[in-house]
């Protein structure tokens, strides 16, 4: 593995060779490229030249005051700027959760330059058919976001985790540690901005736009996501032409992690076949 580079704003860790894969992080206080996916990244550079990206607000990435784009869509033109710079013309990109937003908006805006497509229970492509709305995960994400505390910290990682175990005591320091950060938290209030915002809210629900997306496409989904639940899966699963779901049983939102053997599996199954 190579040392991350910073490049256009947008750090990034590469290690491996061979065709481009693209893996975007989910969001929620402290995340990053590595945060989601640095124990996957060994798996994955055995196949395929795999970037890790920390999208904009995020990571040691650039932290604007604003975004003048709604936030997959701001982010998904700073990948494919990335993707310009590094001399790549076509990737295979995975997204977790926000990242999940980002590759699909990637997909919708910049079919070209996606080969396939892997989304982790995706943000703006997820529309809860059943469950309440906001989820657990996502109501426990505004408590910290009004008041970060580590109280408020352990409840939102709890929620997103199906095992607490999974919730050791140096995650819960790591992630406190960047989400108090000025600049992290600079960053993570303007992503939040365009989400609130309703000249930009609406090009942020992609499960109206999902029906462009006509790449080869994975869903994933974790049994008991209290994040974006399962339900959310429905509306994508019907819309996209050329998509598949793997649900992961006792899972939440971290299949990466939770299910770490079979994610790795599954998802590079896909991508060679």
């Amino acid at each position: 593995m190579i040392e991350g580079t910073t490049r256009n704003g947008l750090f990034y860790t590469e290690a491996g060779e061979g065709h481009p894969l693209i893996m975007l992080h989910g969001g929620g206080p402290g995340a990053s490229g590595t945060s989601n996916f640095g124990a996957n990244l060994p798996v994955f550079a055995e196949h395929f030249r795999t970037l890790l990206v920390d999208q904009p607000g995020y990571g040691r990435s650039v932290k604007p005051e604003r975004f003048e784009k709604q936030f997959f869509t701001a982010s998904a033109d700073a990948v494919v700027g990335l993707m310009d710079d590094l001399g790549i013309e076509r990737a295979h990109v995975l997204g977790n959760s926000l990242g999940g937003g980002t590759a699909a908006r990637m997909a919708i805006d910049h079919p070209d330059r996606v080969a396939k497509l892997v989304l982790m229970g995706p943000g703006g492509v997820s529309l809860n058919v059943l469950a309440a709305d906001p989820t657990e995960g996502i109501k426990r994400l505004f408590e910290f976001s009004a008041a970060p505390s580590r109280e408020r910290l352990v409840a939102f990682l709890t929620a997103l985790a199906h095992d607490p175990s999974l919730v050791t005591e140096e995650l819960i320091a790591d992630r406190l540690a960047s989400a108090t950060d000025p600049e992290t938290a600079r960053g993570n209030a303007a992503m939040a901005a365009t989400f609130a915002d309703p000249a930009m809210a609406e090009d942020g629900m992609l499960w109206r736009e999902a029906y462009k997306i006509r790449h080869e496409t994975l869903l994933t989904w974790g049994r008991e996501d209290r994040a974006n639940p399962l339900d959310g899966a429905l509306v994508a699963l019907k819309t996209i032409p050329n998509a598949r779901l793997h649900v992961f049983p006792h899972c939440g939102h971290w299949a990466q992690t939770e299910r770490f053997d079979e994610f790795n599996r599954v998802t590079l199954s896909f991508l060679e076949s």
